[in-house]
């Protein structure tokens, strides 16, 4: 009995979550249309109000470490994780191969 409630309980837990997931695909924009708010509305913000928001001219540099900078600064510490990682194992591997 108690495995009958358990696998109930479990099927109605699914079928909410795939009634939410379908909800929230249905509001999403069309896919690949040029008027989907995440094709016009950033890069609008970027090129019209990078030299207000920032002070920087070059707008590329402004994008990069003003509006981007956490997302730069993560993607550089990824990186870094794994060319660190890279030379451990280089290292590792070659103590080995000469019996340290």
């Amino acid at each position: 009995m108690r495995k009958r409630i358990r696998n109930l309980f479990i099927l109605i837990l699914i079928i909410m979550a795939v009634y939410g997931i379908i909800l929230a695909v249905v509001e999403l924009p069309p896919y690949g249309m040029p008027d989907n708010p995440v094709h016009n509305e950033v890069s609008e913000r970027y090129f019209n109000d990078a030299l207000e928001d920032t002070g920087v001219l070059n707008m590329v540099t402004s994008i990069v470490l003003d509006y981007r900078a956490y997302d730069t600064m993560f993607e550089t510490i990824v990186l870094f994780t794994a060319a660190l990682a890279v030379v451990i194992t280089i290292k590792t591997s070659k103590s080995k191969e000469n019996g340290k």
